[in-house]
């Protein structure tokens, strides 16, 4: 994976950092990855830096002052990859819900020709390990409705587990993103869409953390569901 930059946001994920920084750039020796930390309490940031001696000029961390939403880390990781000489960039959490072992079968579909590569949990049905049901119908009905309200032609709209090529980023105004929590996901997705990107999405399976608290809230909801009428009403008239 040449040319290649992760971004991970962070907030109090002690458990899993350390792990998944050996995860990803020990399996995968020409990628980067770049942490972004919201001043967690807990330590992850310190415990990053720990890491830099094993992963000399690979490994990355930008604290920022508080936590501020995950839309704001990942346009922050935009704009530090884009900056420099990375072809594809991924996002990913920190928590193993996203497995490593996967970021190749990203790399290659955008390396085939997609602009944007989606590891998608319902592509081919429901890909979810160790969720209780509720938050399963939740989410495969929220990115139900995405979909039918946006007419994009992508089955899992709120997935975070992407790559990126440079091309696309450089085409989408990321100073206009709206939205700061998950919905931060539909909505790249549909500038994408807007942008007739071609969008790939590569079945995946998406497990439960089991280390560390879930930062899922009802605010995060609300933002999907409001928001997302919002946005394509905007598109209709013309600010896009």
């Amino acid at each position: 994976m040449r040319d290649s930059l992760v971004i991970i946001p962070t907030f109090n994920e002690k458990e899993n950092i350390t792990l998944m920084i050996d995860a990803v750039l020990g399996n995968y020796p020409d990628t980067h990855l770049l942490i972004i930390d919201d001043n967690s309490p807990d330590g992850t940031s310190e415990l990053v830096v720990q890491k830099f001696t094993d992963y000399p000029n690979r490994l990355f961390l930008e604290t920022r002052s508080e936590k501020k939403g995950l839309g704001t880390a990942y346009i922050h990781g935009f704009k530090w990859a884009l900056e420099r000489s990375y072809q594809y960039i991924f996002e990913m959490d920190a928590d193993f819900s996203h497995d490593p072992k996967d970021l190749i079968q990203l790399y290659e579909a955008c390396e085939n020709g997609a602009d944007l590569a989606i590891g998608s949990r319902y592509v081919k049905g429901v890909n979810v390990v160790n969720w209780p049901m509720s938050r399963v119908l939740l989410s495969y009905i929220a990115s139900k409705y995405v979909r039918f309200i946006t007419r994009m032609d992508v089955y899992d709209t709120t997935a975070g587990f992407i790559c990126y090529k440079k091309e696309l980023l450089n085409q989408i105004n990321i100073d206009s993103i709206k939205f700061v929590g998950y919905a931060f996901q539909i909505e790249m997705k549909f500038k994408a869409w807007l942008k007739k990107a071609t969008i790939v999405e590569v079945p995946v399976i998406f497990t439960d953390r089991s280390r560390g608290k879930s930062k899922m809230s009802g605010g995060i909801i609300h933002e999907a569901v409001i928001g997302v009428l919002k946005m394509k009403l905007k598109s209709l008239v013309g600010k896009k």
